[in-house]
């Protein structure tokens, strides 16, 4: 209960921001809160996995809206996608998770913890001209990231920025000192406490000078009857399912919710302290599900959230309750309370999102990334640099090169080794040892080194380790046995046994069933 009470004070701004932000109704942000948290927290295998709206669809919500020709229509797609996200899961796509390299995953999760505190410093000081949920680097109000700060040095506040400084002083006070001293205090959480205070901040100093005006805070809207409120639901124009263009915003959607999705279970599996393991191929088949009841009924698409899943873990949610409940709170509080919602300070909600950043983006791991190699921290780097001046998924494509980068140089440098024992007597003993998969990215390396070996030299060629030979070093071997025979060069190869054999016909081997290279078993047997 505690923990889904941070969750839906970090949910509800997100929700309504990135509705914004996509040019879809305010309602539909809530309606994919809902159904992220009561269908998909229910579906998933996720113990700590939060869902809901996401920043990173909405540029493509946005375009989508205005190509199709309407909500109504976009809605089919939405449908589809989720469709589409359930034949990803049927055919064990989730696997793909698994191929994340884990510099990249701790730079989005420092990134998202930058851009998070970024974009959360105009909120703070009651400067709100961009909305909630914003998180690429251009931003839908003409600005970008830095010269939003700018803008906000100029316009800041004075209600909203008192009153997020006395939620943040109590969040950490509540934190570091309180929280230790009794269960009660873990029990009510610090940002229900800044959050109540906010309204009654709100109330206190209404027409004051140092009151806050309606514009700095939450817009839940607010339905006069029943029927109202069932007609803030937007249902899919099925007729608009015949045009390609539906099909391709579908699939677009199914895409990249689908790498949102499982980059953020990668991410959250690493933050969670019980390390659960989420099954990536159950939580397409949930967030699919939950796509297509969302666009049914009027919501936007779902994605499972870092920044909700963050707030979860940190404020100690243990199973998937914390999600639903959370599910339900949004659903209870737009049908009884809107009105309350509304007097709920955004520079509050500003203040709780601050802290959610600072912990995913603590200088100490900046630290411990340098300390493991310039192989883990320039990925790492990289993809932390690319979210902030970009966005969530450009920043994590830099990474993923970067990564995909260096292992080809490490793969290039780990090869062979090579070592010159003995130059006595005029005669260059040389040991060459080919490591356990030899592919052409090492071809360069290894020609190379053969080349440059002196005329009357001595060369143990160690293949003990080797299971599998590629074609193109196969061929290189090849062109060396003949080359070395011109050049004076001794050649004793090292079979598994530990014998001597004869180059020519190691390579006649591999030339004629390389695939057989691949198996321990041939390899004894050569």
């Amino acid at each position: 209960m505690p923990a889904s009470l941070v969750v839906f004070f970090v949910a509800l701004p997100l929700c309504l921001g990135i509705a914004l932000a996509s040019g879809a109704p305010l309602f539909s942000g809530i309606i994919a809160g809902i159904i992220g948290g009561i269908v998909v927290g229910s579906l998933s295998g996720s113990k700590i996995g939060v869902s809901g709206p996401a920043a990173g669809l909405a540029a493509i919500v946005l375009t989508a809206i205005g190509t199709l020709g309407g909500y109504e229509n976009f809605l089919v797609a939405v449908v589809l996608g989720g469709a589409i996200q359930i034949v990803f899961g049927l055919l064990k796509a989730g696997v793909i998770g698994y191929y994340f390299p884990s510099s990249v995953i701790k730079g989005m999760l420092t990134g998202i913890g930058i851009i998070i505190i970024l974009k959360q410093i105009p909120h703070f000081f009651g400067y709100d001209a961009d909305p909630e949920g914003d998180f690429a680097y251009n931003q839908i109000d003409g600005q970008n990231t830095f010269s939003e700060i700018g803008m906000m040095l100029k316009n800041i506040s004075m209600g909203p920025t008192i009153i997020a400084i006395i939620g943040l002083s109590i969040m950490l006070f509540w934190d570091k000192i309180l929280a230790k001293k009794a269960k009660f205090f873990k029990v009510i959480q610090g940002p229900l406490v800044a959050v109540v205070l906010g309204i009654i901040y709100f109330v206190t100093t209404k027409g004051t000078e140092y009151g806050i005006s309606t514009d700095h805070l939450v817009s839940v809207p607010i339905p006069t009857d029943f029927s109202s409120f069932i007609g803030q639901f937007s249902f899919p124009n099925f007729a608009a399912i015949t045009q390609p263009a539906v099909w391709v915003t579908g699939f677009t959607i199914a895409l990249v919710a689908s790498l949102e999705t499982l980059l953020c279970v990668e991410a959250t599996d690493k933050l969670d302290p019980d390390k659960n393991v989420t099954p990536t191929n159950r939580e397409l088949l949930a967030q699919g599900t939950g796509n297509m009841i969302s666009g049914l009924i009027g919501g936007l698409p779902i994605t499972q959230v870092i920044v909700r899943s963050s707030a979860n873990i940190q404020s100690g949610g243990k199973s998937k309750m914390s999600a639903i409940i959370h599910g339900f709170m949004l659903l209870i509080s737009v049908v009884l309370i809107p009105g309350l919602l509304n007097m709920i300070p955004l520079s509050v909600l500003a203040a709780i999102l601050l802290i959610v950043g600072f912990k995913l983006a603590k200088p100490a791991l900046f630290k411990s990334m340098y300390a493991l190699g310039w192989k883990q921290f320039l990925p790492f780097v990289v993809t932390v640099l690319g979210i902030i001046f970009t966005d969530l998924l450009m920043g994590i494509g830099l990474g993923l090169m970067v990564g995909v980068v260096v292992i080809l140089i490490k793969s290039y440098q780990n090869s062979h080794f090579l070592h010159i024992e003995d130059a006595s007597n005029g005669v260059h003993r040389i040991k060459m040892e080919l490591a356990e998969e030899v592919t052409f990215f090492n071809k360069g390396a290894i020609l190379k080194e053969l080349d440059s070996l002196p005329e009357d030299s001595f060369l143990e060629l160690d293949v003990r380790k080797t299971k599998y030979l590629d074609f193109d070093i196969i061929e290189i071997l090849e062109d060396f046995a003949s080359k070395a025979k011109s050049r004076n060069i001794t050649i004793k190869l090292i079979s598994e046994r530990g014998e001597a054999l004869n180059l020519e016909s190691y390579v006649d081997f591999f030339r004629t069933k390389p695939k057989l290279g691949e198996s321990n078993l041939e390899m004894k047997s050569v």
